[in-house]
């Protein structure tokens, strides 16, 4: 969707061997140069970070266990998470989101919510993969009603990619809209999880304009009188994302932020996931509806050598 910059691009000079030897000399002797672990990490591409585990193993050890043993709190799950192809790390955060007692919905509906069809493909390969389980199925299992009907849709992948707007279908879809939440009594959420799960995000756009068109209400504002609880979560989130999923990441990271205690999964995946992605804009969004920098907020939220890693990786 539109121009979107990342804030990590792949290092120029990359030399995958002094990169092994420095992260080998910050790890050595008394204490841990923890700087120099950043330096290098926050300033190479996923893939070049792969080559530079994959090597370390072959020369010397497996360098997650090394910095697992060398490092600690946020700081280390952060790290930890930069050594994993960013496809893998969000396969165990799902995984994550759904082991033990209770279910973290949140992070289902930011992972699946925001995925292209190619994302949700290599998603579900992945998750084979890592956990030997099926995610169509985990998911199944662990959501009901209209949430699990809403992921399993999501899990087709069969949003439609065009850029192309159908006017006659967008006054189409906002009627259905409407009758199936406003202009009837209940709702009918299979109608707007099937619109909202399939259509273009240029297509839904022009939806929900000519759905405050017919019923002078704006669809966010529907959705929040018309359903409760994760569908709704779902429903704001597949919306927000059709009008600019950059602030709906701006969004999810302020929210990290706010009130008591800081949710550094969040910002540790949003930041490692989108940094090569569109981080970048990302950080435009966020200036642009909070009036304060990204880096500022993180500044003010985070300590350490958690706020050092993560500044860096914002640039």
């Amino acid at each position: 969707m539109g121009n979107c910059q990342p804030t990590i691009v792949p290092y120029e000079d990359f030399d995958v061997v002094a990169d092994i030897k420095a992260i080998r000399k910050a790890c050595k002797g008394l204490g841990t140069d923890e700087q120099a672990i950043i330096n290098i990490l926050a300033n190479r591409s996923a893939a070049q970070r792969m080559e530079i585990k994959q090597i370390y193993f072959e020369k010397y050890d497996d360098l997650v266990e090394v910095l697992k043993s060398e490092l600690s709190g946020n700081f280390e799950n952060a790290i930890i998470a930069m050594l994993d192809p960013p496809h893998v790390f969000a396969v165990k955060e799902l995984r994550k989101a759904m082991k033990g007692a209770g279910t973290d919905e949140d992070v289902l509906v930011e992972i699946l919510c925001t995925a292209t069809n190619a994302e949700i493909a290599t998603y579900k390969d992945t998750y084979i993969y890592v956990h030997d389980r099926d995610l169509d199925a985990d998911i199944e299992g662990d959501t009901s009603g209209d949430v699990r009907r809403l992921l399993t849709l999501l899990l087709e992948g069969n949003r439609d990619e065009s850029y192309e707007v159908d006017e006659a279908l967008a006054e189409q879809d906002a009627v259905s809209l409407f009758e199936a939440g406003e202009g009837c009594f209940g709702t009918d959420e299979s109608t707007f999880s099937f619109i909202l799960a399939t259509r273009n995000y240029l297509q839904l756009q022009a939806t929900f304009k000519a759905y405050e068109a017919i019923s002078g209400t704006e669809i966010l504002d529907a959705i929040d009188k018309e359903t409760s609880g994760t569908l709704k979560d779902c429903f704001i989130t597949l919306v927000r994302c059709a009008k600019s999923p950059q602030l709906f990441f701006a969004r999810r990271l302020n929210a990290a932020m706010k009130g008591a205690g800081t949710d550094e999964d969040t910002l540790i995946r949003i930041i490692v996931c989108r940094s090569e992605i569109d981080l970048e804009t990302i950080k435009d969004m966020y200036l642009e509806k909070y009036d304060v920098s990204l880096k500022d907020a993180i500044s003010s939220e985070c300590g350490g050598d958690f706020k050092r890693l993560l500044l860096a990786i914002l640039h």
